[in-house]
């Protein structure tokens, strides 16, 4: 222990923190510098396409192995990158022009990279996975080892940064903390860390020069890892630990301290991951991405098919409610059976429910799966509401309302993620029953900025008062319309803006398990009036760091020793 530790600031993901020592991963497969060009380009593009092959297979056995469904979820998503056959034309392309063929996937998922970091937004976050899938196939194709770390005792993991491939490689079972030196709030690495509870820091710049061994504190609340930390430090930590420990022994229904309700609920993405999730104290599924059961599928699935999966989630949560989203498929989340050729920026193009201009029979088989799987869960099954994702216009909405009605889908509402909605949110719920704000792609959209991009976190900030300002409008228009209002994205599991959105009338939050508990416990402890009070003083603040601070100003004394940095 030092009197003066060093701190390396960063980013953190959520309110946790650990003490341990550091695990770094090794570092990417080098590509050959001076591979020579193949004497047989038939046998060198064969090495290839085995070697994608290879990967493919193995990335999809870890997403059916994975521990955590989420982590499957992108791990499934990764796999299909590597079997992508537009990436191996490519590559197989520069081998018969005389490249190597560690040297050829190497430039061709520099070009593919290039390419989604220039279209920005959801297609940049896919090139940390790119990247990965080319380092897996590079080992194999030279014979060099894959990145990882051999944990021996519990270890906070600190790597440039983490691919799913990277995560699923890990014993989860030793690592306490992550911390990366790239990534966002929103990155896979985070997101993940957020499901499994994990302490996590991104964009800690020098964290990689850390040697093993080294003692570190990783402080979520605070965005910092201290190196070295003092006893001050660690005791702090520890007391804060403790107290969220003994949150999770609160399992009532979400209310403020004078009893204004708001409903907590987890977000899904399989069958899986509804029949875990259905055992954690809460009040339903806030978001049912669909799309996840249907990464791997090449074809349509057809509505028995799906019938099938959603009646196993309603009866996973009877008597409870489950907000399904339809299709979100289309930029970040492409499905074979869903592509759109020749757009030059998938992130704004034909994507979620825009892909009714195109394939309209994906969103009437849906609709008409969702009543089939309601009308044989009946009385045993959850109360099925319906969203779709990615609408603009008012008519949009009217128009989804329509169609989940005349399929027999009484609930309909919509994802307010575009600007275009928030700002029209009144005319939107004169036609639907209810919206639920994406907070992610509306931050992406409002401040047109590009989510990996690590030099404009500060714009993706989730308390940037523009942004705030577009998700007061919206709760105001669903309290003068009497209907609710909801927030799915990853500001619902923030504790802090969880009391900022009650303050601005938001009447449900969707996140994953373990944000539930700090949620209640931020609720539980400050009346609605002062949720307003601290909804006021963030959208007033002149940015998001001062707005995060004013509400920090306004915590009980308890809640700020257990939510926020001291």
């Amino acid at each position: 222990m030092t009197e003066n530790p060093r701190i390396i600031a960063g980013i953190g993901v959520g309110s946790r923190g650990v003490v341990a020592p550091v695990a770094t991963v090794s570092p990417p497969p080098a590509v050959p510098a001076d591979e020579p060009a193949p004497d047989d380009v038939a046998a060198a593009q064969g090495a290839l396409t085995d070697a994608l092959a290879a990967v493919r297979e193995d990335l999809l056995a870890r997403a059916d192995a994975a521990a955590e469904p989420t982590l499957g979820e992108v791990l499934a998503a990764a796999a299909q990158m590597a079997g992508d056959p537009a990436l191996a034309q490519r590559a197989g392309a520069l081998i018969a022009d005389g490249s190597g063929p560690a040297t050829a996937i190497d430039a061709a998922v520099e070009e593919f990279a290039a390419t989604f970091e220039a279209i920005g937004g959801p297609m940049a976050e896919r090139v940390t996975d790119l990247r990965s899938v080319r380092d897996r196939v590079v080992a194999r194709l030279t014979g060099q080892s894959e990145p990882g770390v051999e944990l021996r005792e519990p270890s906070v993991v600190v790597a440039r940064d983490l691919s799913p491939a990277d995560t699923s490689a890990l014993d989860l079972a030793l690592v306490v903390g992550i911390v990366t030196e790239e990534g966002g709030p929103t990155s896979h690495t985070a997101i993940i860390a957020g499901q499994l509870g994990l302490p996590c820091v991104v964009r800690a710049e020098g964290a990689t020069g850390l040697a093993d061994g080294t003692i570190v504190a990783v402080d979520s609340a605070s965005g910092r890892v201290v190196v070295s930390p003092d006893e001050a430090t660690v005791a702090a930590l520890e007391r804060r630990g403790e107290a969220l420990a003994a949150l999770a022994e609160d399992t009532a229904d979400g209310a403020t301290a004078d009893g204004h309700g708001v409903d907590l609920l987890v977000n899904i993405g399989t069958v899986a991951d509804a029949e875990r999730s259905a055992q954690v104290p809460s009040q339903g599924v806030g978001l049912f991405r669909t799309e996840v059961l249907f990464l791997e599928a090449t074809t349509a699935p057809t509505v028995e098919e799906q019938a099938e999966a959603y009646e196993r989630v309603l009866r996973a949560f009877a008597g409870r409610k489950v907000v399904v989203r339809t299709l979100d498929a289309g930029a970040d989340k492409p499905l074979a059976f869903a592509q759109q050729d020749g757009e030059e920026n998938p992130a704004l193009g034909v994507r979620g429910y825009r892909l009714v201009r195109t394939l309209p029979d994906l969103l009437a088989d849906q609709l008409a799966a969702l009543a089939l799987a309601k009308e044989r869960a009946g009385e045993d099954g959850a109360t099925l509401w319906v969203m779709a994702p990615m609408v603009s216009t008012p008519a949009e909405a009217a128009d989804f309302a329509a169609a989940a009605r005349s399929a027999g889908l009484a609930t309909p509402g919509v994802m307010v993620e575009v600007p275009a909605a928030a700002l029209r949110a009144d005319r939107v719920l004169a036609e639907v029953d209810f919206v639920s704000l994406g907070t992610n792609d509306l931050a992406q959209y409002t401040m047109a900025s590009d989510r990996l991009l690590g030099s404009l976190a500060d714009l993706l900030d989730r308390w940037q008062p523009a942004v705030l300002e577009l998700v007061a409008r919206t709760a105001a228009a669903g309290t003068a319309a009497g209907r609710p209002v909801g927030v799915c994205g990853e500001s619902a599991g923030d504790p802090l803006m969880a009391l900022v959105l009650t303050g601005m009338g938001v009447t449900s939050l969707s996140m994953s398990d373990g944000s539930l508990p700090e949620v209640r416990f931020a609720l539980r402890s400050h009346t609605l009036d002062t949720c307003e009070q601290m909804a006021a003083a963030a959208l007033a603040a002149p940015d998001g760091g001062s707005a995060r601070a004013a509400v920090i100003e306004l915590l009980d004394d308890e809640a700020k020793a257990v939510l926020a940095a001291e």
